[in-house]
Parts: structure tokens; sequence; C-alpha cells
């Protein structure tokens, strides 16, 4: 009877540690679960872009919309329809009107928008720039490819294509600081590191795939012995590839690009283009929400004077070739 009466006792005390635990357990995980980072449906953040039609965007949106989703608030995309900083400006004009909870922009020229900018984050609106920065503007953060290392990358990758050796040309967008910065910095790491090397001119092919397949056509008229071209975003690559192929010389030129759009990959297991440098487009949207939640709840510092987020973020490049092309599109 004793030894029935013990074991009672370890049974209970048992039950009654296991109880204990549990109790612990769903009081802590019940304030977490109160803790955790959610906003309300009504919330809405907006990403703000310029030719708003072209593949590029689709996957900063797509982090955008799943940083929305794991936030539980609204987003909207909004942007210019054409390459114009003027439409651009009456597009933010407008999402400002509407007091959103805060606005992502990329924007096509790094002075332009900036007192639209200001006119938002003056009004309480927190903002971020991502993919092209507006860095005099009073937007909070920049999140975005290191555009001037991209450049040197491309220069290395093209010097490696060409053996050290030869004339190659540049189709960018004069204008826009990001493609500056990739300019700059092929055109840098050329003069400094590759004597055998010359960069013969820039085209500006403003984002565009007939302009960019005209000025690459007048770079291979204007310079016969060009044996490469670094165009510094993706429908210019695509522009080039097709003056290339009007031009039959698929396999003399060699074009390095920018980004992973279906047309550029085509290109690159086509052997048109011979490399392209992948950006963190993904990152770029994700991390803006996170960074404009983070803001308009108080989380990251107070709005008028300094925050604890980091001022720029950068989000990464990869080198795609015909060897690693078919990880870099989309699953079905």
């Amino acid at each position: 009877m004793r030894k029935l009466l013990i074991v009672y006792i370890v049974l209970i005390g048992l039950f009654v540690l296991y109880v204990y635990q549990y109790q612990t357990s769903e009081t802590t995980n019940n304030e977490w679960s109160e803790q955790e980072l959610r906003g309300t449906i009504d919330e809405t953040y907006v990403m703000v872009t310029f030719q708003t039609g072209i593949d590029y965007w689709k996957r900063p949106l797509k982090g955008f919309e799943d940083a929305a989703e794991a936030l539980n608030v609204s987003v909207e995309y909004r942007g210019a329809t054409q390459y114009d900083v003027n439409e651009e400006i009456t597009v933010l004009e407008q999402v400002i009107a509407k007091n959103p909870s805060g606005i992502a922009i990329s924007t096509l020229d790094p002075e332009a928008l900036n007192p639209v900018i200001n006119k938002a984050v003056d009004s309480g609106i927190p903002v971020v720039m991502f993919d092209a920065d507006a860095p005099d503007s009073k937007a909070y953060a920049f999140l975005g490819t290191n555009n001037h290392y991209a450049g040197v990358t491309a220069a290395h990758k093209m010097a490696e294509l060409l053996n050290e050796s030869g004339e190659v040309g540049v189709v960018t967008h004069p204008n826009q600081l990001n493609h500056q910065e990739r300019t700059q910095g092929f055109r840098e790491t050329i003069e400094k590191e590759y004597p055998g090397m010359t960069v013969v001119d820039v085209k500006d092919g403003r984002g565009d795939q007939m302009i960019s397949k005209e000025v690459s056509e007048e770079l291979m008229r204007e310079h016969p012995n060009i044996k490469g071209i670094f165009a510094s975003e993706a429908n210019g690559g695509v522009g080039v590839g097709k003056a290339v192929l009007e031009q039959q010389k698929k396999g003399e030129l060699h074009i390095i690009s920018f980004d992973t759009d279906k047309g550029t990959l085509d290109m690159i297991d086509e052997g048109v283009i011979s490399a392209t440098l992948a950006q963190g487009t993904w990152e770029m949207g994700y991390w803006s929400l996170q960074f404009l939640f983070h803001l308009q709840h108080d989380l990251a510092g107070d709005l008028e004077g300094e925050t604890n987020l980091p001022r720029y973020v950068d989000t990464g490049i990869k080198v795609v070739t015909k060897e690693n092309v078919n990880d870099y599109y989309p699953v079905d």
C-alpha cells in the first residue's frame, strides 16, 4: 500500500510539472504572438517606378507583396508608363495626396524628384529608395545594387572574354545615377587595369530596345573593330543583341548585359549575349517594405531625427552565363 502511495505521489508530481511547463510555454507563445510584427490591412504602402510595363519590376514588386503578406498590410504599384521624369513626378504627387503609410521609389533622375520626395517626408510619409537612388533627397534609405562594383565586375568579365585586348563600348542611361555608376565602374576598371583595351564610346539607349539597337549599330559602323559592348540594363542588352544578329556578328562581338528578364536569358542560352549581371531585385522590394513598416510604426527611431536603419543596403549581384542560365528561369 505504501509503495502504491509513492507511485501515486510521483505520478501526480509529474502531472503537475507537465501542466506547469505547458502553461509556461503557452504564456511565452502568447506573449510572442502579441509582439509579432503585424500591421492592419488598411495600411497601404506604395511602390513607385517608371516604365511600369517592363518585366524588370516584377521581381521587386513580388518582394514588396511578399513582405506585405508577412506584415498583414496592403500595397499598391504606381508609376510612369514611359521613361519620363515629369510623368513620374506627377504620379508621385498623386500618391502623396492619398497619404499612404509609406512609399518605395525608384527614380530615373537622381535630382529631379528631390523636391517631391522631400515633400512626402516633410508631410510625415516614410520614403525609401530602391534600385535607383536620390542621394541628396530626404529619403531614409537606399536598397539596391552597388552599381559601381557591378560596373567593375562587368569590366573584369569583358576582359576575360576578350583576353584583355580590344575596343569596347557602352550602351546606358547617361542621366540615371545607377547607370552612371555602372558606366563609371566599367570605364575606370578598363582604363586602369587593362591597357590592351579601350572604351571607344558611350551611347544613350534610353532603356528602349529599338533605340539601343540603333545606337549599337552606330557603334559598329563608327568603330568597325569593336569587340564588346556593355549594356547597363536589360532592354539595352536585348537591343544590342538584335543589332549583333542583324549585323551577323554573333560570336564575334561579346555582350555583357544586366538583369534576368526572359529576353536576356534566351539570348544567353542562344549564345548571343555572353553574360548578364543578376541583381537582388526581390530583396529590394521585400526589404523596402520592411523598412517602411518599421519607420511607420516607430520601430526604427525618430522620423525627425536619427533612425537605427542603415542608410544603404547592398542587395548583391551574380554573374549569369550559359553555364548557369537555367538557374535563373522562373519555375512554373
